[in-house]
């Protein structure tokens, strides 16, 4: 079975073999050896100033940059299930909230932004998705973080790139913590989320509230190559092994093979009659939105082996996601856009002629 969800995405067998040794306490020389590694790598990855690891999901990353980054009052983009996440964790953690909504196939609105900053000067917080994975959507993030810090330069910028991280380079110019999960375009099961941070986040940081996901904590903790809590030791060494793997070609490869990936399976979707949901796609994954999704995905899983996501709350049934993070061997992706055009022809929309490969492959091998 291939699974091509938008996360957990596949471990690669290396990364499987690499977590399957001893396994090492986390206060020892030898694992402080391996955080180390880690770190440094996590940080090129970012390219930002400082990273933590936290022993979580994403939603713990979101919580703990929430909790420390935001003083008074957040300004939330809503335009999916993630973007709706961060309003409630704002809310949850006693804050106030301003919050601009979205249809999910739709990005944020600078204007809308423009409109909420003059409206609240208390503002000192801003989330959004990079990629809002609850529809396949690519906010213009660089844009709207230029403009906030262009009015408040102390405005805090937290970016959830969550299914964005190790997919594109990401302009962290504007940005002061972006986060990201293990189980995306890093490879690894879930449970370890990292975070970048500006210098400026680091300030406001300084000490830090809360207890467990005190970042003022970690970032003293973790500079010394340790934890603040027990460490999620195996997965810190599957992310140096997803690492090895990336290396071997490098991160601008990774980028720009993920790029072509989505581009041409877009193209092969659209060849054979299928509609893309989001006005704006993000190239992490490709989704479609069809009166029969479920029963496409239903072929797909029974009949092609191919396991992909489908739609939440008022999109249940009407769309499905095509994971495009991580490092999947092109003739998986093929496989996918050519079972998708036979269970077309499964359920009598077209005759199967092989356009799809065809397109995908005339599309990506013209960028590669």
């Amino acid at each position: 079975m291939l699974l091509f969800t938008p996360g957990p995405t596949p471990v690669p067998e290396s990364v499987r073999q690499a977590m399957a040794t001893p396994t090492l306490h986390h206060r020892t020389p030898e694992f402080e050896a391996i955080f180390k590694e880690a770190r440094e790598r996590l940080l090129k990855l970012f390219g930002m100033d400082e990273a933590v690891m936290l022993a979580s999901s994403g939603t713990g990353a979101m919580q703990a940059c929430v909790l420390n980054l935001c003083k008074t009052k957040a300004l939330t983009i809503n335009a999916g299930k993630f973007g709706e996440r961060f309003g409630k964790i704002v809310t949850a953690m006693g804050k106030e909230l301003v919050e601009l909504k979205y249809e999910w196939n739709t990005p944020a609105s600078l204007d809308d932004v423009k409109k909420a900053l003059a409206q609240n000067s208390d503002i000192d917080a801003l989330f959004i998705q990079v990629s809002e994975s609850a529809g396949g959507l690519r906010h213009p993030v660089e844009e709207i973080a230029a403009y906030v810090k262009s009015v408040n330069s102390d405005i805090m910028v937290v970016a959830d790139g969550i299914t964005a991280v190790g997919v594109e380079k990401i302009d962290i110019s504007n940005i002061d913590a972006l986060v990201a999960g293990s189980q995306k375009a890093l490879m690894l099961p879930p449970g370890l989320a990292m975070i970048g941070l500006s210098n400026a986040a680091v300030a406001k940081i300084g000490s830090g509230v809360d207890y467990y996901f005190n970042l003022g904590t970690e970032i003293g903790k973790q500079g010394k190559n340790t934890t603040a809590w027990t460490a999620p030791t195996t997965l810190i060494i599957g992310l140096n092994a997803i690492f090895d793997e990336i290396d071997k070609e490098g991160l601008e490869a990774l980028y720009s093979k993920t790029i072509a990936r989505a581009e041409a399976t877009q193209a092969a979707l659209e060849s054979i009659g299928l509609n893309i949901y989001p006005t704006v796609p993000a190239k992490s994954m490709s989704t479609v939105m069809d009166e029969e999704a479920e029963a496409i995905r239903k072929l797909l899983k029974t009949k092609y082996a191919v396991n992909m996501a489908g739609g939440q709350d008022h999109l249940k049934g009407k769309i499905f996601r095509i994971n495009q993070m991580g490092l999947i061997p092109v003739n998986e992706s093929v496989w996918v856009v050519n079972a998708i055009e036979m269970a077309l022809a499964d359920l009598g929309r077209r005759p199967f002629d092989g356009t799809a490969s065809k397109t995908f492959n005339e599309v990506y091998f013209k960028e590669n």
